[in-house]
């Protein structure tokens, strides 16, 4: 692994860091999990994560003493015909996942979300030939309880145990422990020290991906060559790479631009936004990573490159290096910041007003301001129309601000866009993109200075829903549900997962009003037409 600073300003802010920090011992005792350095609460017993206390590198171990039954695992699978792989989870494991299939091109199904049309899509699957991997560390997510639900009805109507087809990941002693092994399912326990925040390359990532097939092995080997060096004071890439992001963000550039499109590596900013936002945004703090953006050049933003001078930061390694280093990095930042990268505390009050909501005879959705077409307007604005809409909110925007879009969505939709008979490569992606609610992110984009970020519901809630609520209270949040065309039950609970859907998103609203940020919901009353319009509509800004 290799950091390097190429801006001036930005290597002398990360050298002052990194002395500090030496000076104050931080390498040797953030990797040896001392729970001083976040203060007394940490110290005093709250709940355990890597680098907070114990042995930061004992999930890295227990990984590697799992791959003997991971590939008992695969290839029981592999015999069995089982080619149709789900994670269904919430959090960094099932983006780590994404990213780890992705870069080696194996299939993997993710199903963090609870959008109706996103978990049908994956049950026409044929389930002779699908395993699932549900994975949940403390066992209480309202999606991995869902779609177990989902499966276990999915697998039984088609005459296949349960058992046979589901394995359940989670921490020893989580309530989906017990439900797991009441109900006879496969279960695997987490390594001792995986609390907090879930280290990317634990069971929870790689149960999963190793019966998609990738090669999990290669990618322990490659994190235990970087392991050591995150002790050291000097060569040390996670420190360097913490002190970089640390010293910047005090200096007033916390808008941390990600770029990879010369890396061989896919998808890791999706990643990295889930772990810098969790981990700094609290406090009134926090680092806002910005994913897919071109940069302004603004005296906020901070570009770091993965594989390419076009940064002022550089970090080069491969995917299995990258995990912890990244890791690392965050938890310096995070100490720089004066925050507690392990804690996070505003996503479990998102959770607590989802059970308060779904608990009513009747979701409270609110008369819209306005509709513009299939799309319905809710919130406090003047304008008439959407065109109207997008420039007001673009103008609410403050100095150091941002915008954050949140689409509560089937984020594979854009996929069944009619394309002509015979369309090459370059029609199909410009079909998908005027049929994607992402690309709304860079209409925007080119109509203000300021970073505009966006986000999948209810991913987004386990990614940079922390900073949205804990860190600096400078965003504007545009917030897309949609009409289901056909939901699906939960069994055993009194709920669809359309209601759930909507439920989580009306929660992640209210938090952010009750905060007095401004905030708008768009709902689409036909998924199709409504991402169709909000497209266009912005295009007339």
């Amino acid at each position: 692994m290799k950091v390097s600073c190429r801006e001036e300003g930005v290597a002398s802010a990360a050298a002052s860091a990194a002395g500090r920090l030496v000076a104050d011992g931080v390498p040797a005792r953030l990797a040896a999990g001392d729970p001083t350095l976040w203060g007394e609460d940490a110290e005093a017993g709250t709940p355990a994560g890597p680098g907070r206390r114990g042995d930061p590198q004992a999930p890295y171990r227990g990984s590697r003493e799992l791959l003997p039954e991971l590939g008992r695992l695969a290839e029981r699978a592999r015999a069995q015909g089982l080619t149709h792989v789900v994670l269904a989870g919430a959090g960094g494991s099932p983006a780590a996942a994404e990213v780890i299939c992705d870069t080696d091109d194996v299939p993997l199904t993710v199903l963090d979300t609870t959008d109706p049309g996103q978990v049908l899509r994956a049950l026409a699957e044929p389930p002779d030939a699908t395993i699932v991997v549900v994975a949940d560390a403390a066992g209480s997510a309202l999606e991995t309880d869902a779609l177990l639900r989902v499966y276990e009805r999915y697998f039984t109507q088609a005459g296949i145990a349960p058992a046979e087809r589901i394995v359940v990941v989670t921490g020893p002693g989580s309530p989906l422990e017990a439900r797991a092994r009441e109900s006879g399912l496969q279960v695997l326990l987490s390594a001792p020290g995986s609390g907090g925040r879930v280290p990317a390359l634990s069971a929870y990532t790689l149960v999963a991906c190793a019966l998609a097939g990738a090669r999990v092995e290669r990618l322990l080997d490659d994190a235990g060559q970087a392991l050591p060096l995150l002790s050291l004071d000097t060569g040390n890439p996670g420190l360097d790479l913490g002190a970089a992001l640390g010293g910047a963000a005090l200096g007033g550039r916390d808008k941390l631009l990600l770029e990879d499109q010369l890396s061989a590596i896919t998808g890791l900013p999706g990643w990295i936004e889930e772990l810098i936002a969790g981990s700094t945004g609290k406090r009134g703090r926090g680092i806002l990573p910005v994913v897919g953006a071109d940069p302004h050049r603004s005296g906020d933003e901070l570009v770091v490159a993965i594989e390419s001078d076009v940064g002022d930061v550089r970090v080069d390694g491969p995917l299995g290096a990258q995990f912890p280093v990244w890791e690392y990095a965050a938890a310096v930042a995070a100490l720089l910041l004066e925050v507690d990268p392990f804690d996070r505390p505003d996503e479990a009050g998102a959770r607590d007003e989802t059970d308060a909501l779904l608990a009513l005879p009747d979701l409270p959705a609110g008369a819209p301001a306005f509709t513009d077409g299939p799309v319905e307007v809710y919130g406090g604005v003047t304008a008439k129309d959407l065109p109207g809409l997008f420039a007001e909110l673009l103008h609410t925007v403050p100095a150091g601000g941002h915008l954050s879009i949140m689409a509560y969505l089937d984020r594979l939709a854009a996929f069944d866009a009619p394309v002509p008979d015979g369309a090459g490569f370059e029609q199909l992606t410009d079909a998908w993109m005027m049929a994607d609610a992402a690309t709304l992110r860079a209409l925007l984009a080119l109509r203000t200075d300021r970073p505009v970020t966006f986000g999948w519901g209810p991913r987004c809630l386990h990614t940079t829903g922390q900073l949205h609520k804990g860190g600096p209270q400078n965003g504007v949040f545009l917030l897309i549900t949609g009409a289901a065309a056909e939901d699906v039950e939960v069994p055993g609970r009194p709920y669809t997962l359309g209601r759930l859907q909507l439920a989580q998103a009306l929660a992640d609203l209210g938090a952010v009003e009750t905060r007095g940020r401004p905030a708008v919901r768009l709902h689409v009353t036909d998924r199709a037409a409504g991402v169709a319009r909000l497209l266009a509509a912005a295009q007339e800004v």
